[in-house]
């Protein structure tokens, strides 16, 4: 398997990432990829690239989109870091959130629109970050065009429609433990209208710990408990799963495809 979305960089991980990782490979995820939401956490994100098995995501949040009015030169900074490691394997996460509102909506919409120009000057796919916001993440992505490399809707949470649309445009879906949860019948329900080799599995950790570890702190192990919702809700086995979903995630992760063979 491959968690194709991790904050491996978040302070909770600060004295065991490593040992988080090691446990991963234990539990049969051969590769994650840490994503970076802001400048900081994109350059922790590259350091520990050196982890076996790490990849990386860089770019800005919509949380962090303000930044974009405080940061000098802020477009060459992101693309000198996307630029700096062989392991960089995606730009993200960028998108909108329109729940928080931790930045102003037309400034994360700018900073979503150039960090997709960015991806497409440097031939990178995006992960998407979209709450509240979906279909307007969706239509931002169809007017700037997906980037060649591919575009991943993070822990999307949105309808039947909406991810039939994206689908349809080229997206992939990202699942997280959120499928395990007793009261996501509606979170379920998309996922059905989602094919099977357009799904990537995802932890997002330290966040989303799936049932019955919700409150705990999410990890990359925990990705197992996701590959058996998702067989579950395709009827299909856990192995299918995780056959499909690695190849799915070397399709748009191409970065990772030598490493670790073609799914």
């Amino acid at each position: 398997m491959i968690d194709t979305h991790c904050h491996l960089n978040d302070p909770r991980f600060e004295d065991d990432a490593p040992a988080a990782a090691k446990r991963a490979r234990d539990a049969g995820v051969v590769g994650f990829l840490i994503a970076g939401y802001d400048f900081p956490s994109s350059a922790k994100a590259l350091k520990l690239a050196e982890i076996p098995g790490a990849w990386v995501a860089a770019g800005i949040h919509p949380h962090d989109a303000s930044c974009i009015n405080e940061t000098p030169d802020w477009e060459n900074a992101l693309a000198d870091a996307l630029k700096s490691s062989p392991r960089v394997a995606a730009l993200g996460e960028i998108g909108l959130d329109f729940h928080y509102m931790h930045s102003p909506k037309d400034v994360q919409e700018e900073a979503f629109r150039l960090q997709i120009r960015l991806a497409h000057a440097l031939e990178l796919p995006v992960t998407v970050h979209t709450r509240a916001a979906e279909d307007r993440s969706i239509e931002i992505l169809r007017e700037e065009s997906l980037p060649p490399a591919g575009a991943v809707l993070h822990a999307f949470t949105g309808t039947p429609e909406q991810a039939s649309r994206a689908v349809a445009m080229g997206c992939f879906i990202g699942c997280t433990g959120m499928v395990t949860f007793g009261k996501a019948d509606a979170l379920r329900e998309m996922l059905r209208a989602v094919p099977l080799d357009r799904l990537l599995l995802e932890t997002d950790c330290p966040y989303l710990a799936p049932h019955p570890l919700r409150g705990k702190r999410n990890e990359p192990a925990l990705l197992t408990y996701v590959r058996d919702a998702v067989a579950q809700l395709f009827g299909c086995s856990p192995e299918e799963v995780a056959r499909q979903t690695t190849k799915n995630a070397l399709t748009v992760f191409t970065a990772m495809k030598e490493e670790l063979g073609n799914g």
